[in-house]
C-alpha cells in the first residue's frame, strides 16, 4: 500500500453528517494522548493533516480523510481522561458508538494503545465492546520507543493475556514507533490487504 494523496474530506459532529457511505473506511481510536494524531500524520506522510495537540481530547468530532481517492480514514474522539464536561463525554460516546455500530463502510478499526503502559482497564473493555458489537479491529501498540523493547514486548503480552478473558483469539496486533518509524509498512500493507479482499 503506497499513500498517494491524503486529504481533508469532512468532520461530523453526528451520524447523520457524515460522508456518504460510498467507500472502505479505516476508523483510528485510542486513549487520550496515546498518539493517535501524531500516528495518523506518519502513517499518511503528511506533518499537519492531522492537529497534534498537548492537551489531551482535543477531537471532538469525527475526521474523515480522503486517502488515494479511494478510501478513508477516520480519526475518532479520543477516550480517557480527557478534560471536558460529563455532557461532552457522553456526546462523544454516544458519537463514537453510533459509527462503529452502524456504518456500513466500516472496514476495520485501528485501536491504539500505549505500549509504554501496562494494559490499562478502559481499553480492555473497549475491545471486549467491539468484540460484542463484531467490529473487526486490530490492536496497534504505540510509543514503542519510549520503553526498553522487553518491556514494551511485556506489555503487549500482558495485553493479550488480559483480553483472554473474555475472547478465545488474539486479535491481529502491531507495535509502532513514530520516532523510529516503526511499524508503518505493516500497517499499510494490512490496509491494502483489507481493500483488496473481496466480500
Amino acid at each position: 500500500m503506497r499513500i498517494k494523496t491524503a486529504d481533508y474530506e469532512t468532520s461530523s459532529v453526528d451520524i447523520d453528517h457524515c460522508p456518504a457511505p460510498t467507500m472502505s473506511e479505516f476508523a483510528v481510536i485510542g486513549r487520550s494522548n496515546v498518539g493517535k494524531s501524531s500516528l495518523i500524520n506518519h502513517l499518511l506522510g503528511r506533518k499537519d493533516l492531522a492537529r497534534v495537540s498537548s492537551k489531551p481530547g482535543h477531537t471532538r468530532m469525527l475526521n474523515f480523510y480522503l486517502i488515494n481517492k479511494t478510501w478513508r480514514l477516520v480519526d475518532m474522539p479520543g477516550y480517557g481522561f480527557a478534560k471536558v464536561s460529563k455532557t461532552l463525554r457522553e456526546k462523544f460516546s454516544g458519537l463514537v458508538s453510533d459509527y462503529l455500530a452502524t456504518r456500513t463502510t466500516l472496514r476495520c478499526v485501528l485501536v491504539l494503545v500505549d505500549a509504554s503502559l501496562p494494559p490499562q482497564q478502559i481499553d480492555l473493555e473497549f475491545t471486549h465492546w467491539l468484540m460484542g458489537q463484531n467490529v473487526p479491529f486490530v490492536l496497534v501498540f504505540t510509543k514503542a520507543d519510549k520503553v526498553p523493547a522487553a518491556r514494551g514486548e511485556e506489555h503487549v503480552h500482558m495485553f493479550h493475556d488480559k483480553m483472554a478473558d473474555f475472547s478465545d483469539n488474539v486479535p491481529m496486533t502491531f507495535v509502532t514507533s513514530v520516532r523510529n518509524k516503526a511499524g508503518d509498512e505493516e500497517l499499510l500493507a494490512m490496509i491494502g490487504q483489507v481493500l483488496n479482499k473481496k466480500d
